[in-house]
């Protein structure tokens, strides 16, 4: 029985055979990789990663239970291709990413990210960027852009700010509606995340600086003085390169760690 796609869900489809084969040579899935895919739908991406993963391991997070039933039955076929593939049946925004990875870490994660839930989806999985090699998904055009656009630009927000602190990102390639069925009223684009590590930015009280820049960006049209005046009556904004006058959207986010990290050691 053919599966209908089901809005609440934010299911779009992918079913271009040439944007699937870019997606699979850009993640590149090598021997004993720990793959995990994020709402494989009907599959589209899962047997070609199973096909490039020669003894490694593929979890999917499936959310919708008819799709989920279909994937647990492909898992139960005798056969290669489905050894290594394991089922969950789970919400990706309170999944335990962490408890699938190896004493080493050592987790790839992809997938096709529904746009309802990309943001909050990213944001929970920067709970384990510790125990990531790489990430790889497709989102709206207009998500990565604000992901990766620099301290200036239009596009250049909280997004950009709390992401850039924690990966590396580069967009790939774009992607048109009709790649997906149904197709999206959106343009798409793929893009690559790959944790800083130990070159990122110590910070001393994430949920204090997380409260920062959403201050911050608040009421992107007003000076920091207004939407900081809180934090700056503790701690002068103006001693840890944040201009008073500047808005927020002109900020870098190292700027923001070093004055987050200030406000901590003083309250």
């Amino acid at each position: 029985m053919k599966h209908v796609a089901r809005k609440r869900f934010g299911q779009n489809f992918l079913v271009d055979r040439g944007v699937i084969d870019r997606i699979i040579a850009a993640v590149a899935p090598a021997a004993g990789d720990i793959l995990v895919e994020i709402g494989p739908g009907l599959g589209a991406l899962t047997d070609p990663l199973l096909g490039a993963l020669p003894g490694g391991a593929l979890h999917v997070i499936e959310l919708d239970r008819d799709l989920a039933a279909r994937l647990k039955e492909r898992a139960s076929r005798v056969d290669g291709l489905s050894a290594g593939l394991h089922v969950h049946e789970a919400d990706a925004l309170s999944f335990d990413f962490g408890a699938l990875a190896g004493p080493s870490g050592g987790l790839r994660i992809l997938g096709n990210l529904p746009y309802n839930i990309s943001s909050p989806l990213l944001f929970h999985l920067k709970e384990c960027a510790s125990c990531v090699v790489d990430q790889h998904f497709m989102l709206q055009r207009e998500v990565v852009e604000r992901m990766v656009a620099l301290p200036g630009s239009p596009a250049y927000g909280r997004l950009s700010v709390m992401l850039q602190v924690s990966y590396a990102m580069e967009p790939l390639f774009e992607v048109a509606p009709e790649a997906f069925e149904p197709a999206p009223k959106v343009h798409s684009a793929v893009v690559r995340m790959v944790p800083l590590g130990k070159q990122a930015a110590t910070i001393l009280d994430r949920d204090g600086f997380a409260n920062l820049v959403r201050h911050a960006f608040s009421q992107r049209r007003k000076m920091l003085r207004n939407t900081l005046a809180e934090f700056d009556r503790v701690v002068p904004m103006s001693a840890y390169g944040l201009d008073p006058s500047a808005r927020a959207e002109t900020i870098a986010p190292d700027s923001y760690v070093a004055y987050a990290n200030a406000l901590s050691r003083a309250g």
